[in-house]
């Protein structure tokens, strides 16, 4: 498991009935009134996006942020514009985000509440990264890809996930060592699968799962499959035969979110 060693990676807590389980632990802050609470009330601040154009003030309260151990990162103002909230005032200067740690270990990763996904053979650059931003989107703990990519690859997939990996974890790593991680991490393992049986809102999808979903050419190889304790089928009427990657986890994710109440 050495490609899984996370600097601070801890054992947590296996049990199903885990306190604070399903608690959506990421959020944003919208301006410096905001963040400027969240600081004063010691929350784990952990990035703020600073406008390039932000004033003597917010520069002075990015700053605070960074000296309790936020990165903090330019950003225009239609980058901020893109990434506010829904509702978020107009032209503030400065988005930041509370939760984990966005440099988290893989084993610090898996030991959180919520979902993990892993990606087992994506083959597209373009694929990886809308998946990796739709994981990001929907709250998930981490994202673990184990694909043929190399350096530029890797480069062009966070490109197209809008550079998710400032928010959560992404690592690259071997299937079978994430889930064997997440199994020593007490989550169950979930594969969306066309030959599954079930539908996503037949399944429970809360707690501390990790979702495994296939390449865009053949899906999951039938030894990983045979690892997942429950495999569902989002289903499909039409000619073609599947859903793009990030269509069916957007599914799921949001079967999940809907599942746990979180609208």
């Amino acid at each position: 498991m050495s490609t899984l060693h996370g600097r601070d990676a801890g054992p947590g807590d296996a049990g199903p009935g885990r306190r604070g389980a399903d608690t959506p632990l990421r959020r944003q802050l919208a301006g410096a009134a905001e963040l400027a609470t969240a600081l004063a009330a010691g929350a784990p601040v952990r990035v703020v996006l600073l406008a390039r154009s932000a004033s003597p003030a917010a520069c002075a309260l990015a700053e605070q942020a960074r000296a309790a151990g936020a990165r903090v990162l330019p950003a225009s103002d239609n980058d901020l514009r893109r990434m506010a909230r829904a509702g978020a005032p107009a032209g503030v200067e400065l988005l930041a985000l509370v939760g984990p740690d966005p440099a988290a270990g893989p084993e610090a990763a898996l030991a959180g509440d919520g979902a993990a996904w892993l990606l087992a053979g994506v083959a597209y650059a373009g694929n990886a990264g809308y998946a990796i931003r739709t994981a990001e989107v929907s709250g998930a703990d981490a994202i673990f890809l184990d694909a043929a990519l190399d350096g530029e690859g890797r480069r062009r997939a966070l490109r197209a996930s809008m550079h998710a990996e400032r928010f959560f974890p992404v690592h690259w790593a071997p299937a079978d060592e994430v889930v064997a991680a997440a199994r020593a991490a007490g989550r169950r393992v979930i594969a969306i699968e066309d030959v599954g049986r079930r539908a996503p809102w037949e399944v429970d999808l809360r707690g501390r799962v990790l979702f495994v979903i296939g390449g865009e050419r053949h899906g999951l190889d039938p030894a990983l499959l045979a690892r997942c304790d429950e495999v569902v089928r989002v289903p499909m009427a039409g000619f073609v035969p599947s859903y793009n990657l990030q269509a069916a986890m957007a599914a799921v994710a949001v079967e999940r979110l809907r599942q746990l109440g979180i609208g």
